[in-house]
């Protein structure tokens, strides 16, 4: 979020350097300051605003900010950190978690607020308050069939529909050559070669049949090299559900780095919706609005989406519904919007096809993508690239 607010304050033509903001940070960490709004206010503006003429500026600039954060966290109310620590977690058995009741998006988003605006201290091990190790909905630490998890790691249930945190993730790494060879010979079926460029390869045919016309004299002939001209644009999900399949989508993904010469990568989280990434270090810094890369492939690119499309149906179906954050429209539309840009495409997914029938997010997505989704297994991939190569 300082990140966030670092980059807010430039957008406002205020000239702050990296040296203050890490100023600031270090002076944050050594706990000088309450941390309310007013301190913050006050400390940020001394380190980072060194003229005084541009105070009224920054008075603009962090109200602004202000009401982006505000806007994002409902009813007006902080959560204290003692209520998100853990100190044990109530063992359920199969029978008691079958017995939780799912209180379905607009409900919990509403009981959400009621706590917020009700609860009063810290609570654990129950299944009612914003807390830790029970049942409630709110917390971490415990168990809830669809729940918002907050202040803490995942219990390992993947059951959340909303996460509230910051998360990094890696770049999937595109030097992987242990077990792709498999995935080389399939991709190789999306092919059309063409010669273009620079005359830097020897035509054999051509040199020989020259030389015999030139009474034996060696004439060389060269022609330009010959390349696979097929265009591809892959968006990879990455994090999350994707983490059990790292090692098969590296092996993937450096097999089309190897295979496509031209071969656009983007990131997204469980769903695409109206910005993806090119580096997930840098992935709250320097995002790329969806339209902008609708606007600059045209259709003579294939699309290949990577992912599990294990999420909640709400991430796909809901205003709002992302895991992450507010998002203003439905991760269908914005998946709509990709394959009516590019006809020619395909959704792989590395999760095995027996688990497909069980999960209802992967129900729903491959019926936008009209049952063009296949398996990242050979069999799988050359499936998807007879179709692209039509």
């Amino acid at each position: 979020m300082l990140t966030d607010f670092f980059y807010h304050l430039r957008a406002h033509k205020l000239p702050v350097s990296v040296q203050e903001y890490l100023t600031l940070l270090d002076v944050l960490r050594s706990n000088v300051m309450e941390p309310t709004l007013d301190d913050f206010y006050h400390l940020a503006r001394m380190t980072l605003v060194k003229d005084e003429t541009l105070f009224d500026r920054y008075d603009l600039a962090f109200a602004s900010f202000y009401r982006q954060v505000e806007a994002a966290f409902p009813a007006d109310k902080e959560i204290p950190l003692d209520w998100l620590i853990k100190q044990f977690q109530k063992h359920l058995s199969p029978e008691d978690k079958a017995a939780i009741e799912k209180h379905g998006w607009d409900k919990l988003m509403e009981l959400f607020k009621e706590r917020l605006e009700e609860q009063k201290e810290r609570h654990a091990g129950g299944n009612k308050w914003i807390g830790t190790g029970g049942s409630s909905a709110f917390g971490h630490g415990g168990y809830h069939p669809e729940g918002i998890r907050m202040g803490g790691p995942s219990a390992g249930n993947r059951t959340a529909v909303k996460v509230w945190e910051k998360r990094e993730f890696r770049d999937y790494d595109d030097q992987q050559e242990l077990g792709t060879r498999n995935f080389k010979m399939a991709l190789r079926r999306l092919r059309h070669f063409a010669r273009e460029g620079a005359e830097l390869e020897l035509d054999l045919d051509h040199t020989i049949l020259s030389t015999a016309k030139n009474a034996g004299f060696l004439d060389l002939q060269m022609v330009p090299e010959r390349h696979n001209t097929v265009k591809v644009l892959m968006l990879l999900d990455v994090g999350g559900s994707m983490d059990d399949h790292i090692a098969r989508v590296e092996e993937l993904f450096s097999a089309a780095r190897s295979e496509f010469q031209h071969l656009e990568v983007y990131y997204f989280h469980n769903c695409p919706y109206e910005s993806l990434w090119q580096n997930n270090r840098r992935r709250y810094s320097e995002r790329v609005d969806t339209f902008d890369i609708l606007r600059k492939y045209n259709d003579d690119w294939r699309l290949i989406i990577v992912g599990d499309a294990t999420m909640s149906p709400y991430e796909i179906l809901q205003p709002g519904g992302s895991v992450e954050y507010n998002n203003k429209e439905t991760g269908a539309a914005w998946l709509q919007r990709l394959l009516d840009n590019w006809p020619k495409s395909v959704w792989l997914n590395p999760e095995p096809e027996g688990y497909w029938q069980y999960r209802q997010s992967i129900a729903i997505i491959k019926n936008i993508v009209h049952d063009r989704m296949y398996g990242v297994t050979v069999g799988g991939l050359e499936r998807a690239m007879q179709y692209l190569s039509k």
